[in-house]
């Protein structure tokens, strides 16, 4: 009897094993890439919700009743499990380094040099971000005082 316990479970075991190797045959892991872009389209989707929310110079993360441009980027990267550093300035040091012309949405763009502003690329050459009137907004990085200021960018997710 104890055998044919003994038999059963090793039998169990090998089917169990045998359809878990066969199915994960079966199933790919998503590119990267893929991943990346899924996020980012999650992390603007949550960001434009907060469109017309008032600038408040060093708003505090733990309201969305206002915000600065780096509790901004900071509470919108957070609902997706990316952990943001306070400040613009030391957000610019997280993630890696990518070329304007390599921009994705989802990646962080930061302003002025030293860093004193930061949004959030959504593609067609455009950011979400917020300063001032009207608060949380979208506007174009490629003319006007947004490209003379632009200094460079990060990828973090």
């Amino acid at each position: 009897m104890l055998k044919n316990k003994f038999g059963k479970l090793v039998l169990s075991v090998s089917v169990s094993f045998s359809l878990l190797m066969g199915g994960t045959a079966v199933l790919q892991a998503q590119p990267a890439h893929a991943i990346f872009a899924s996020k980012a389209s999650d992390v603007i989707s949550s960001a434009k919700k907060y469109l017309g929310k008032p600038y408040k110079f060093d708003a505090s993360t733990s309201t969305t009743r206002y915000f600065d441009c780096s509790s901004f980027t900071k509470k919108v990267f957070a609902l997706h499990g990316v952990k943001l550093p306070r400040s613009s300035k030391a957000q610019s040091k997280v993630g890696k380094s990518v070329s304007k012309s390599n921009l994705k949405p989802g990646d962080l763009v930061f302003f002025y040099k030293p860093v004193h502003h930061v949004g959030i690329y959504i593609g067609g050459g455009k950011i979400i971000h917020t300063y001032g009137k009207p608060g949380v907004t979208i506007d174009t990085i490629n003319s006007g005082w947004w490209k003379s200021h632009y200094a460079f960018a990060r990828r973090v997710s």
